[in-house]
């Protein structure tokens, strides 16, 4: 079959637009499955390093910065099945996949501080709904998708729904904010159905042995490299030709930035990432804040208006990025040459480093969260270096110690906040004034585009009707009913891109379907009933 295959499409070029996980499986697929030659496979990425949202770099001197991480967990078919065929790069006998497993049976994640208030542990034993917010909770789950249309969570449930132990950890784990999308919101709740008990602990989250960019995208690369897979950086794509009839839809010329072009020829094929949540971020400094950007900063989000105009097919960009004010949100990364933080922490909650997870200030105005990482986070973090993450869900609300918004406030200012929360001011002052912190704050103004309230065919479909050479890639094409926000997304719009375009003997792996395992069901009415 793989020989046939070979034989038909070795002349073809691939070209993917975009390098972050949806590319670089896709590129895995198209050599593996699809038989295309490595050297035909061409990934074009706008920025000068691949992995788009799931990046991470720096060093001691200059700070660490990591954007964001991807909740793991245990059912991620698509994904998991991916990273079993790319070596670890510590052991190339070892697969990321079975890294990974061997990681998490390690550090297991029991969080025993996932709220705060005033600087104490809030009891998470109980949701805290009530009959009205369990009964809308689970009706939620039974009505169709296609009846919600762009309903916001908070057109379903009462204000004090917003006020209760599930919501804080609901909002906080996931990032949805009260108008973001009813629709995402089922999607998320059938899905995960089979997390509900353990949520308040962070039960079943699992995280690679470091950060995304190192644990997984250096690998696929260096595999995708040793495949013969070209990789061209800095190359951004501002428009895309097509031939459009009744029938068929086909992708023609790729316009660059640079006024080069390059025609599709008739065996050749283009792989599009329509839009992205990091697109138009910017870094600050200890002294300085960072800087919110939009729309003519961000390549794929424009990218993507331009073909939008073009066929209906292909998508609606505008309910994703038109309203950055109710999309975004800013992140710290902190680099700390001393322990004190993370032994006071440690000591606090209960949790070494690595299975605590997320704790989340219920009280800050910001709605700070912040994550200890299993130190080292970074293969070129020294022992002395020890570095946490956190964000904040309402960067535009002044601060309850800073008297600024978040979105005002350097580094510096932000951990000010934090320390605030926590009540160790004073414990930290000296390590501050000794020049052993730094911390990055990161603006991301489309952080939260893919929970934006949207319709049916505001995203388009991985392969348009009629489509003869090319698809749509990533959190912003359609899969049905699994989750945005996650990696096993981007996965499977690869899968679901390559085998409908190409005749392999594969199929997308189906969806882990927990909402119908009456255990799990059981399960998640007794933990909202708690």
């Amino acid at each position: 079959m793989k020989t046939e295959i070979n034989n038909k499409l070795k002349d073809s070029n691939v070209y993917i637009i975009g390098s972050g996980i949806a590319g670089l499986a896709s590129a895995v697929y198209l050599e593996k499955d699809a038989g295309i030659p490595g050297e035909n496979i061409h990934i074009l990425e706008k920025d000068s390093i691949p992995g788009g949202a799931t990046d991470g770099a720096g060093d001691k001197e200059r700070g660490f910065v990591v954007r964001g991480g991807r909740m793991h967990e245990m059912h991620y078919e698509c994904y998991w099945e991916l990273l079993s065929h790319i070596p670890s790069l510590e052991d190339p006998n070892v697969s990321v996949r079975d890294e990974s497993y061997d990681f998490n049976e390690r550090f297991v994640s029991n969080g025993q501080a996932r709220l705060l208030k005033d600087g104490k542990k809030l009891d998470v034993s109980s949701y805290s709904l009530s009959f009205k917010q369990k009964t809308d909770f689970v009706k939620l789950t039974l009505v169709s998708e296609n009846s919600l249309g762009n309903k916001r969570i908070e057109d379903w449930f009462d204000q004090a729904f917003f006020d209760t132990n599930f919501w804080y950890i609901w909002t906080s784990m996931f990032a949805f904010q009260k108008w973001s999308s009813l629709a995402e919101m089922r999607r998320y709740m059938k899905r995960f159905i089979h997390l509900i008990e353990g949520l308040p602990r962070l039960g079943g989250v699992m995280r690679t042995k470091y950060n995304q960019y190192d644990s997984v995208v250096r690998p696929m690369k260096k595999y995708l490299e040793e495949k013969g897979v070209r990789f061209k950086m800095n190359k951004e794509v501002v428009d895309i030709d097509f031939n459009l009839s009744a029938d068929k839809k086909s992708a023609t010329v790729l316009h660059f930035k640079d006024k080069t072009e390059i025609v599709l020829g008739k065996n050749d094929f283009v792989f599009i990432t329509n839009g992205s949540i990091t697109d138009s971020s910017d870094n600050g400094t200890w002294d300085t804040p960072a800087k919110l950007k939009g729309l003519e900063e961000s390549a794929s989000w424009k990218l993507w208006k331009s073909i939008a105009k073009k066929d209906k097919a292909f998508g609606n960009p505008n309910p994703f990025c038109d309203n950055i004010d109710l999309q975004k949100w800013y992140s710290f990364t902190a680099t700390m040459n001393d322990s004190t933080f993370l032994d006071y922490m440690e000591n606090f909650s209960g949790n070494v480093d690595g299975t605590g997870g997320l704790v989340t200030l219920t009280d800050s105005n910001w709605l700070m969260s912040f994550v200890i990482a299993r130190q080292p986070h970074f293969p070129n973090q020294p022992d002395d270096v020890k570095i946490f993450w956190g964000y904040g869900l309402y960067p535009d609300r002044k601060g309850n110690y800073i008297g600024k918004t978040m979105a005002e406030c350097s580094g510096a200012e932000m951990l000010e906040e934090l320390y605030f929360h926590l009540k160790i001011q004073d414990i930290m002052e000296p390590i501050t004034k000794a020049g052993k912190v730094n911390c990055i704050p990161v603006a991301m103004p489309f952080i939260d585009s893919l929970f934006m309230p949207r319709e049916i065919d505001d995203r388009p479909n991985v392969i348009p009707k009629g489509a003869t050479n090319f698809a749509f890639l990533g959190q912003f094409a359609e899969a049905p009913k699994d989750c945005v926000f996650t990696v096993e997304y981007s996965v499977r719009t690869a899968q679901m891109a390559v085998y409908g375009l190409f005749d392999t003997d594969k199929k997308v792996h189906p969806m882990y379907d927990s909402a119908h395992n009456p255990k799990y069901l059981l399960r998640a009415l007794k933990a909202i009933n708690r």
